[in-house]
């Protein structure tokens, strides 16, 4: 996925303060593990769902997926939603911070919805397998209600992960764990688009959980501006450290 010069605005400036998110270049490719790390509010979510194709950028140069490149910025100009929900549903895994599970399925059937919207059949097996290295196995026939927040999060992952998306988006997704797991998780994650070649960007405000792990770090600077527009710039903010053995 690639970014070139793009902006998304939000509020008016008149009556609420605006806000400008500036993207000058992102990249994140096949195989590679992505952070986006920043404090509360400086629009760490604002370009997840950019990225996830549920909010339109307000303006961009460039706004391109995978190899050979389908260009993004040509299919949000032309409105074309239907296609923009097929490329949702088949390519793209997306973990929220509130998990998101539906309450009146098991968690098992809410991990297997992906596949069921697919018209995929159910692999049970392999969710079987998955929960167990999540350590949520013993919890598949339970409703999500029953679960503490972690272990719903933990859910939610594997539901973003169980149809092989080309592209895994996870908005603070260890927010909700302690730090042993949160470490596991993040390990997981990057092992994910190591061995499945799948593109993996996640958002954090903890660096440290990412560092030495993510391909490519991303950071915000924040001006507010005295013109009544906050102005959020991304970059890349520094080269990964050696990886963990």
């Amino acid at each position: 996925m690639t970014l070139r010069r793009l902006v998304k605005r939000l509020g008016t400036g008149r009556s609420t303060t605006a806000f400008e998110l500036h993207v000058p270049q992102f990249d994140a490719h096949r195989g590679e593990f992505v952070a986006i790390v920043g404090e509360s509010g400086c629009g760490k979510s604002t370009l997840l769902d950019i990225l996830a194709l549920v909010s339109r950028p307000t303006a961009s140069d460039a706004f391109t997926l995978g190899d050979p490149p389908c260009d993004l910025r040509r299919i949000w100009g032309a409105q074309d939603h239907g296609r923009l929900a097929r490329l949702r549903a088949a390519r793209f895994g997306y973990v929220l911070q509130t998990g998101g599970l539906l309450p009146f399925l098991t968690v098992e059937d809410n991990i297997l919805l992906p596949l069921r919207i697919l018209g995929l059949p159910p692999d049970r097996a392999r969710v079987r397998e998955m929960a167990a290295r999540f350590g949520i196995d013993r919890e598949l026939a339970k409703m999500p209600q029953t679960l503490s927040g972690g272990e719903r999060q933990r859910a939610a992952i594997l539901r973003a992960l169980v149809h092989g998306p080309a592209i895994f988006l996870a908005d603070e997704p260890t927010a909700a764990v302690d730090r042993a797991r949160a470490v596991r998780i993040v390990a997981d994650i990057e092992g994910l688009a190591r061995a499945s070649g799948t593109t993996v960007v996640m958002v954090t405000h903890d660096i440290e959980l990412v560092r030495g792990r993510a391909d490519r770090i991303y950071g915000f600077t924040v001006d507010a501006g005295g013109d009544g527009v906050v102005r959020s710039r991304c970059a890349r903010v520094e080269a990964p450290a050696d990886r963990p053995s």
